[in-house]
């Protein structure tokens, strides 16, 4: 494979290390400060970076998936990620601005409009991670319905993989929801027009009428059509069922090389129906002692459903390079630790990549389906004018 890579980072608190925050390069004082956020999305986009990612979900964090862990030595609550997006987006100027926003108990109305308005905030940068939230601990927020607990380590059985499959069914429905929203403007629905008193064109306006076993939502949405006209949808996923959601850009978790290769293999069989892009997802330490120390502190060695390296930049470079013979388009990037990690990624992995001739110099495009290679976005309701 000869083309460029793409690559993002993914932004969690002081780091995807539980005890990072109390490493001495971290900045535990700041985590709920806008500057805080606004310096690392600056430092990413020092380093041309296509995107960033801000998790987020409907719990504290917790190192079990049943409640509560009840350590009181890791990072707990977040700031909301699309209202970061959102302060952040106007001081930026190419980087593009990826919140997550789960998709379980959540309106697609009020997503559709949430994730308009941040591309139109960021002028054609916004994206989604669409999330599923699973844990019933979750679902008690809300108290429309509940969910059945299940055991992680017990994933195999049937009633576990008809909720998973459940879950998924919806947050596809989500999605298809959202999307239909953002056609529901076409591109040249506001007239604005003084003189005649026009402010739209009503028939560029659709009902999306959409009737599903998990939504029926009729439409118009009230923002107009982003300037994207679709802003990128990302997820995770680690099953086929993830894989079909229908996003734009899917991040996967190899272990290796050849799980890389077969990843990706079966990603695309999917044709049409799977993702444009397939990122893969590294957890990176670029201080080789580093996390040794924070193993440490946190009593444990961490682990994570996504490969894990430790070492210089030049080896991940070579981790990078070799994983893109697969046909990986593209990496998102876990820091272990804020902000040394990014850092390092930013003014040390990049200058290393671009040297080899595997990443832009530059930005080159306005928005993130530019940065990306992505298609304009075709509206599924405007109509196409016949000519004789």
């Amino acid at each position: 494979m000869t083309g460029k890579l793409h690559l993002a980072v993914a932004l969690d608190g002081a780091g995807w290390h539980p005890a990072a925050w109390r490493d001495p390069s971290a900045l535990p004082d700041e985590l709920f400060s806008p500057g805080y956020w606004l310096r690392l999305v600056r430092l990413a986009e020092r380093g041309n970076l296509d995107f960033v990612t801000i998790e987020d979900a409907l719990g504290l964090q917790s190192g079990r998936y049943d409640g509560l862990d009840g350590r009181a030595d890791h990072v707990k609550g977040r700031l909301d990620a699309l209202l970061i997006a959102a302060r952040v987006a106007p001081v930026t100027t190419h980087i593009g601005l990826v919140p997550t926003v789960t998709v379980t108990h959540t309106e697609p109305f009020h997503v559709s409009t949430q994730l308009a308005t941040l591309d139109h905030l960021s002028t054609g940068r916004a994206g989604w991670r669409a999330q599923v939230s699973g844990r019933p601990a979750e679902a008690g927020h809300f108290g429309r319905r509940t969910l059945p607990p299940f055991d992680l380590d017990h994933l195999d059985e049937p009633a576990t993989q008809a909720h998973i499959a459940e879950l998924f069914a919806e947050a596809a429905d989500h999605i298809e929801v959202v999307r239909r929203l953002w056609d529901s403007w076409e591109d040249d629905a506001e007239i604005r027009d003084v003189a005649t008193g026009r402010f739209i064109d009503r028939d560029k306006l659709h009902y999306i009428d959409f009737t599903g076993r998990h939504f029926s939502v009729k439409g118009p949405s009230i923002t107009p059509r982003p300037p994207q006209g679709q802003p990128v949808v990302t997820a995770l996923a680690h099953t086929r069922a993830g894989y079909e959601l229908g996003t734009d850009v899917l991040y996967v978790t190899p272990s290796s090389v050849a799980d890389a290769a077969g990843i990706v293999t079966e990603v695309r069989s999917l044709g049409p129906l799977g993702p444009a892009k397939v990122f893969a997802d590294v957890v990176v330490f670029l201080d080789p002692d580093r996390k040794a120390r924070l193993d440490a502190l946190d009593g444990a060695e961490y682990t994570s459903d996504a490969y894990v390296y430790t070492g210089d930049v030049a080896g991940l470079a070579e981790l990078l390079l070799s994983w893109r013979e697969t046909g990986i388009d593209g990496f998102r990037l876990r820091p272990g630790a804020l902000p040394a990690d990014l850092s390092a990624i930013a003014y040390d992995l990049v200058p290393l990549l671009q040297a080899e001739g595997a990443f832009r110099s530059g930005y080159t495009a306005t928005t993130l389906r530019g940065h990306l290679g992505l298609p304009a976005a075709q509206n599924r309701y405007a109509r196409t004018e016949v000519t004789a």
